[in-house]
Order: C-alpha cells, then structure tokens, then sequence
C-alpha cells in the first residue's frame, strides 16, 4: 500500500501478510544447512537484480506473469487482505473480493498487477484479480483470498491443488482509470492505472510533443520522478498483448480516481480521447485536501462513437519459471 502524503511513498505495500488471523498455512521450517548466509546473500543479489530489471521495463526469463493463457499446476492458500488494496495499491479490494497474491516470481515486482486469472480446484473455477503479493510463495503457490478459496475447495483442507491460467482479454468494466499518487505535482509523478484487463508493459506521458516513459515501481505506480509538467496530461498505456490506448485530459488531482472515456480494448475502445467533458472523478479513501471541489463529474459518452483501439507489437512470450 502507499502512504498518505509523502512524495515518495514506501514499496512494501501489504507485502507482509499474518500467518494464523489470515488462514495461510506455512509449510514447517526445514533443517539449518552450512552456508546458509552466503545463500542469503546470493538470494537476495538475485532478487535485487530481478527488481531492477523488471523495474526497467524487461522482466527476466524466470520473473514474469502468468501470460498467454498457458494452463499452470500448483497449490492455493488463502488469507483476507481486511478491504485494503494489495500491493498492487488499489485503493480498496474489488467489491466481489475475488482476488490472489502472487509469489515473487510470478508478482514480478508488480509486473502481473491489474490481470486475471481462472483458478480450478476440487470443487470448482474462479476468476480473481492479481492484487497482492505473497513474499513467502514459490512458483505455482496462489494466495487466494477465503472468499476466492471458498469457490474452489472447502476452507477446511487449507491447501489444495490447483490449476491456472492468465485470461486474455477479460472483459473490462469500464473506460481506464488513473489515480496520481498523494505528493504528486509538476515536478514529481507517479500515476495508478486501473481497468486494463491485461498486465501492463509501458505507460508513457507525453510532454513537449515527445512521449516520457515511466518506471514501474513494484507497488503498481508508474513514475516519473523528475515530473512531467503541470499537466492536464495524455497518457499512452500499452498492455503485454501489444493493445495501446491514449486517454487526454487527466489533471493533476492527486488521491483521486479519475475515470476516462478511453477503453483498453474491445467495443467502445478508443484510440485518443479529449476527455475534459468526459472526465469524472471518485475521490479514493484519501483525497488530497488541495484538489478542487467546484468540479462535477459529467457521464462517460456510450462505447459505440468510438473507433478501435491502436494496435502495437506484441511482446515475445517469457519462458516460465519453473
């Protein structure tokens, strides 16, 4: 989760999750072995490296999510998030509370944030939203909120096999969101995108007729730290299938949600927007105390005055981890 005001807010998110309130089970400790700090060491270089590369926009071989509709075997837990977000740093868990925390390699430092994922067990499918992470998950390890496990197992087994895969293309529930993170201003940006249905590749800001990238951080904001004017900005969000759509129009209105007329993909999805008369706002739990008040939200035009979304190059798929 991010914090409330500082500009440059914490990474950890809701990373740590409790072990008994929140009904994971960890497998027992395993025997103390020679060497073990230099191990630690080496992990920890290697997660270090995973997070710089994915931060950077090219996520390693084995740190990359569940992509392309690929069926995965594994095991699920669950636990309750308590209505906060995830690490993902939604500002609130989704009303259904279908959602999972992923391990890190899988997470891939908030590479698989936004997507979906069909879950089969012993009793049944469900579809959840990645919101979460799960520090302690290996490769294949669901976290399941108890909401989502219930769907699938009786809560009564704990853990159970399962398997998954990513949905591509899921339908989406409305235009792109954007929330700019509390501290945001002209010198300083970071952005939430919210609605895309798939895993996002880039999100770039366009300023002095050139388009900016921004870095992924691992709690699901994309930042440009050097700022990116005093806005109202365009913004051009391309997912890992190669889908791209620009929204216009988002203002500098930090700890609100700002809802677009522009559309991911699909019917009603638009290339480029001028969405002034067409914004509207929802506060998030936290508003800014500076943003404006005079303004009134104005309903979104009907999906069928707009054109096809703008195509990009796919991405090559990545190798799964094992």
């Amino acid at each position: 989760m991010t914090d409330a005001s500082a500009p440059h807010p914490q990474t950890t998110g809701t990373g740590e999750h409790p072990a008994s309130s929140t009904g994971r089970r960890r497998a027992p400790a395993g025997p103390r072995r020679r060497f073990a700090a230099a191990a630690g060491l080496a992990t920890l270089a290697a997660v270090v490296a995973v997070t710089l590369a994915v931060r950077g926009g090219a996520a390693p071989a084995c740190a990359a999510p569940p992509v392309g509709g690929t069926t995965h075997t594994g095991k699920a837990t669950f636990y309750d998030s308590k209505g906060a977000g995830g690490n993902c740093s939604r500002p609130a868990a989704p009303a259904n509370r279908l959602y999972v925390a992923l391990g890190p390699s899988e997470y891939a430092a908030g590479a698989a944030c936004g997507g979906f994922l069909d879950v089969t067990g012993p009793r049944g499918s469900v579809r959840v939203l990645v919101m979460d992470q799960c520090p302690e998950c290996a490769p294949g390890h669901l976290d399941l909120s108890a909401e989502a496990f219930a769907r699938i197992a009786d809560p009564v087994q704990g853990v159970v096999k399962i398997s998954y895969r990513a949905v591509v293309n899921p339908p989406l529930p409305g235009p792109l969101t954007f929330r700019l993170k509390e501290g945001a201003s002209q010198y300083w940006f970071a952005v939430l995108v919210g609605d895309h249905g798939n895993p996002l590749r880039s999100v770039e800001v366009r300023r002095d007729g050139a388009w900016r990238a921004a870095e992924r951080q691992d709690y699901n904001y994309w930042l440009i730290p050097a700022g990116a004017g005093p806005g109202p900005y365009s913004i051009r969000v391309t997912d890992v299938y190669g889908h791209r759509a620009t929204a216009t129009g988002v203002r500098l209105l930090p700890g609100q949600v700002q809802r677009s007329t522009t559309r991911m993909y699909g019917a009603g999805a638009t290339t480029t927007a001028t969405h002034s008369p067409g914004l509207s706002r929802s506060p998030s739990p936290r508003p800014s105390p500076s943003a404006p008040t005079s303004a009134s939200p104005s309903p979104s035009p009907p999906p069928s005055t707009a054109p096809s979304t703008e195509a990009a190059t796919p991405p090559a798929s990545p190798t799964p981890c094992g």
